[in-house]
């Protein structure tokens, strides 16, 4: 995702909410705010929480259903509501193992190269390829081969398949034979700078925030929500930039891991007390409200 890692537009902000709260058990950690669609007036008073106006709400809800992402629906009392479809879901849990996961330990080495071919009529595509493989953390090696680390392989083939671009593509993997050195070459192949400033951008922001709730014996659901989404919406960008590359080929002082470490807590700290706080102004009963 392109936007700057503290770009908090209403349209991120509500991909952002429902990947957190709207998917109830499907959720990234157990079951969400939201046990079905979510009511119109509550989205507007949950985003109003976070200063953004109703008009806007509407407009980036209106703009993701023609997206195809969120579907209108009726809650069970008949009140406008928009839930997930089913491309929406699917596009949510393909991001959820980049969002949530650590690194693996034992992920495969080598890379993997991605070589497209669009013919002219159908040149729309060659844009969308390019910034499907960007956002998938590939580099450039030379004109028209992208390369990424081969942990990839696998999401790249399903992410490819099921946007319908396979067939222009042929992936390959291998190893970096030479004859620049490959901590060096990396540094071609991507902005490290970039992504390092991008990194030390969010923890400038969301780092004092865990400072906080540190010092903090209670979690009220209100505030948990209002510091934990825009944490979310920042974070989960910056895994779709960071192509996971191995330590010795990364510089000194690299802050991904600190990055990593900080939302983590966060996750871990606010997003269930959050939850509490998503079903309360949907409407839900009362849910026991541990150290709140």
């Amino acid at each position: 995702m392109s936007d700057e890692t503290d770009r908090h537009t209403p349209r991120s902000l509500i991909v952002s909410f429902y990947g957190a709260y709207g998917r109830g058990a499907d959720g990234p950690a157990g079951p969400g705010g939201a046990d079905g669609p979510v009511p119109v007036a509550a989205l507007i008073r949950l985003l109003g929480t976070l200063g953004v106006d109703p008009p806007s709400v509407r407009s980036a809800v209106s703009r993701l259903k023609r997206r195809g992402l969120l579907a209108a629906e009726r809650t069970a009392g008949g009140a406008a509501a928009y839930g997930l479809s089913e491309a929406g879901r699917e596009l949510l849990a393909d991001g959820d193992r980049r969002i949530f996961g650590r690194p693996a330990a034992g992920r495969p080495e080598g890379w993997v190269l991605a070589v497209f071919s669009v013919p002219e009529e159908e040149r729309h595509k060659r844009h969308l390829l390019r910034s499907r493989l960007a956002r998938l953390g590939f580099g450039t090696a030379a004109p028209g081969v992208w390369i990424a680390p081969a942990h990839l392989a696998e999401e790249t083939r399903h992410t490819l398949e099921r946007l319908q671009l396979s067939t222009y593509v042929e992936l390959f993997t291998g190893t970096h034979a030479g004859f620049t050195p490959t901590a060096r070459a990396v540094a071609r192949w991507w902005d490290l700078d970039a992504l390092a400033a991008r990194y030390r951008a969010f923890l400038a922001a969301h780092e004092p925030v865990l400072a906080r709730w540190s010092r903090r014996r209670t979690i009220p659901p209100e505030a948990a929500y209002r510091d934990y989404l825009p944490a979310l919406d920042a974070w989960r960008r910056l895994p779709y930039a960071d192509p996971g590359l191995p330590s010795p080929l990364l510089p000194e002082d690299w802050p991904g891991g600190r990055a990593a470490e900080v939302f983590g807590r966060l996750h871990t700290t606010l997003r269930a007390a959050g939850a509490r706080y998503v079903h309360e102004v949907i409407g839900g009963p009362p849910r026991t409200q541990d150290g709140g």
